[in-house]
């Protein structure tokens, strides 16, 4: 009898374990291999860069190519991660340029914002 008993146990403790599985980590890909991309405020946007030293992220308004915002900084070779901010941002279609200390072009994508 008491071996029944820890059988039926044994099995209803087996059915409530559920197996766990990691969800999958999201896609990455470069913001500079799409001609446009929808953004959204602190969304982290990717970038691979050919050397280590200084670049310059700007964002410039597509129709009157008014500069909106520029950031230097200092990047690493291979894949980088920046957060983009836009909350105060009122054009809603922009370049993004991205240049090495030399001015050479790097990448440069449309992102939109609404």
């Amino acid at each position: 009898m008491m071996k029944k008993l820890i059988f039926l146990l044994t099995l209803i403790l087996a059915s409530c374990i559920t197996e766990v599985t990691d969800p999958l980590p999201p896609t990455v890909q470069n913001i500079f291999d799409a001609k446009e991309n929808k953004v959204i405020n602190g969304q982290p946007i990717y970038f691979d860069l050919p050397l280590d030293g200084i670049y310059t992220l700007t964002l410039i308004d597509k129709e009157s190519g008014q500069v909106v915002s520029r950031e230097k900084f200092i990047g690493k070779k291979g894949e980088n991660v920046k957060k983009i901010y836009i909350s105060s941002i009122q054009f809603q279609y922009l370049y993004m340029l991205l240049e090495d200390v030399a001015k050479k072009e790097i990448g440069k994508t449309t992102i939109i914002t609404k």
